[in-house]
């Protein structure tokens, strides 16, 4: 696959392609199936597919200070669109400038002009332009001005669990979103197809995890990443990127109430292996919430805490 940042530097041989756009944070199975989509009209038509996302998100832009909680990094989100067999991950940066084109300058700067789109395929929700004044139907307009064609699709799907009259939801971001804040990572992880991810560095902590007999690794995270609900939760632990070592983590996120703590922090403490992780790019798919944050009266009781939690960690990964 094909990673580009930016329109300005296409192959000069470049042609026509099938084009899905939006900002795909998670590429949940809604966006899995839009992408799908893409790629299978495209190899029926025997083009390209393309997938445009933005970076930095479009709000920060708009309206600075309103970034959401971001499911992917930019970076994770290439890699799970490379698997879904596009051909080209197109970045366009986000910028005050791009924000005050019209539906029309975007489709004729954006889609006309720089990618030869053929067909654009979009969730039939998708919105664009300044003010987000274009819609799926102001698309299909310019399409027919512009010669491409246009697909609206639907992004629903049954989810598990679902309390509605006939289990249908609209797959989305903000659903996720939702479902993590709220620490029910079991229906983030159903709506995702896999388990929400955090990705970060290991650095130093307090150290009073070695000293109950529970070292943990402390993870730094990247800006606007979304972060469970503070409590208990059993992960795999990767290391050494996507087909990297898994290993099962009994992970605490929160501020440590039995030492007063106040700073948030993600620490994942390893089963079974005795390694210093320090400085290493890790990630922790997060599996099951085992329990809300407590306050135990003594860090002996803490420690025995611990030990269940790493118990019910093995239980609950099948261990």
């Amino acid at each position: 696959m094909q990673r580009w940042r930016g329109l300005t530097d296409l192959p000069g041989d470049w042609g026509r392609c099938v084009v899905t756009i939006g900002l795909f944070d998670g590429v949940h199975r809604g966006h899995q199936a839009l992408i799908a989509e893409t790629v299978r009209t495209a190899r029926k038509r025997g083009l390209p597919s393309v997938v445009l996302t933005f970076d930095p998100h479009p709000s920060e832009v708009v309206r600075p200070g309103s970034h959401p909680a971001l499911l992917t990094t930019l970076a994770r989100k290439a890699d799970l669109v490379e698997g879904l067999g596009v051909d080209v991950f197109a970045v366009l940066p986000f910028t005050p400038e791009l924000s005050r084109l019209g539906p029309d300058e975007f489709v004729h700067e954006v889609l006309v002009d720089a990618l030869h789109a053929a067909t654009v395929i979009v969730g039939e929700n998708f919105t664009f332009g300044h003010k987000a004044a274009g819609d799926v139907q102001t698309l299909r307009r310019l399409g027919k001005r512009f010669g491409f064609t246009v697909h609206g699709a639907s992004l629903e799907g049954r989810t598990v669990g679902e309390d509605t009259d006939n289990g249908e939801i609209t797959y989305s971001s903000t659903y996720v979103r939702s479902c993590i804040d709220a620490g029910d990572v079991a229906a983030a992880a159903e709506a995702l197809g896999r388990p929400h991810r955090l990705e970060g560095i290991v650095v130093r902590g307090e150290g009073r995890g070695h000293d109950l007999g529970y070292p943990t690794a402390n993870l730094s995270l990247p800006r606007y990443a979304a972060v469970p609900a503070d409590g208990v939760y059993s992960c795999w632990f990767v290391r050494g990127g996507e087909d990297g070592e898994r290993l099962p983590a009994a992970v605490s996120v929160g501020t440590n109430p039995t030492f007063s703590g106040r700073e948030r922090t993600v620490e994942a403490f390893v089963l079974d292996v005795d390694a210093d992780f320090y400085g290493q790019q890790v990630a922790l798919d997060f599996v099951a919430r085992l329990r809300g944050q407590i306050r135990f009266d003594t860090p002996e009781e803490l420690a025995e805490g611990i030990a269940d939690d790493v118990s019910r960690t093995r239980a609950t990964l099948g261990l």
